[in-house]
């Protein structure tokens, strides 16, 4: 089995998982380290634990106990492919702390998760401007809301929470040329990853990445507009590590690439009315 760790936090993980297995390759016992949610995106598998047995396709959700033994097969088809979430025990808590929840073992194809895990999918290939611990979160609580049947309380914000979220916005979009996680910015609020991301979000309505993403775009647009510096330029200054992120993440905002849009800025209006005229 190929695995590729995309992201590696103190409290959450992300790896994508690629296997090759065919039927007749002999199984093998493994032991969950930590709290996963596991969203198959390809591909079937069968999974055993605790006495009972699964068969995983395409939008199944696989849901990982640490210590819990299991035993993976591919009985019926060749390979599968899996982007999954591994969570340390504060985190896991802080999203569902009933322990029976951990122990489902899968959850079949359902509507309520497959959009999240498509999301997260769209996420870890830079097709979204949501961050990978944040869908892991939010894809982990909405789990936690289906198989207890209980939606999360909405947040309620005091004033000092939301001049809390408003100090955070600030603090991001100053530094926004710098990398920062949810991990910096909730410990530079003081408060855990899982309540900054569900507190910043109510307040302000986007994600803590979500806004560091378009405060770079902001700047962006405005160095295109007013300097005549080169868009390789533009994009480090910003804080986008190369320029084809920019590039793509830039289009997707703007409709235009950043060289179209900064000619539009120079009085080229053709660019702009040809857009409007595709649609």
């Amino acid at each position: 089995m190929a695995s590729t760790t995309l992201l590696q936090r103190p409290t959450i993980a992300v790896s994508d998982f690629r296997c090759d297995a065919v039927p007749g390759d002999a199984p093998f016992a493994e032991r969950h380290r930590c709290h996963s949610i596991s969203y198959v995106r390809k591909g079937s598998f069968g999974y055993r634990t605790r006495g009972r047995s699964w068969e995983l396709v395409a939008g199944s959700v696989l849901i990982g106990h640490p210590g819990s033994e299991f035993v993976c097969h591919h009985d019926h088809v060749c390979g599968d492919e899996c982007l999954s979430f591994f969570l340390e025990p504060e985190l896991a808590e802080a999203i569902g702390d009933r322990d029976d929840i951990w122990q489902v073992g899968c959850v079949p194809p359902l509507p309520e998760l497959m959009v999240f895990g498509e999301l997260a999918q769209a996420a870890a290939c830079g097709r979204s401007d949501i961050a990978l611990d944040e869908i892991g979160q939010l894809f982990a609580g909405r789990f936690v809301e289906v198989v207890s049947g209980k939606t999360a309380r909405p947040v309620t914000a005091s004033p000092q929470d939301r001049r809390r979220a408003v100090e955070a916005a600030l603090w991001i979009d100053a530094n926004s040329r710098s990398e920062i996680d949810l991990e910096a910015a909730a410990d530079h609020a003081g408060i855990s990853p899982f309540h900054f991301l569900r507190l910043f979000s109510a307040v302000l309505g986007v994600t803590p990445h979500q806004y560091l993403l378009r405060s770079r775009l902001r700047h962006g647009a405005r160095l295109l507009a007013d300097e005549d510096c080169p868009i390789t330029d533009v994009a480090y200054e910003v804080g986008f590590n190369d320029l084809s992120n920019f590039v793509r993440t830039f289009h997707r905002a703007a409709g235009v690439s950043p060289l179209k849009f900064r000619k539009a800025s120079r009085g080229d209006r053709k660019i702009f009315q040809e857009r409007l005229a595709h649609h």
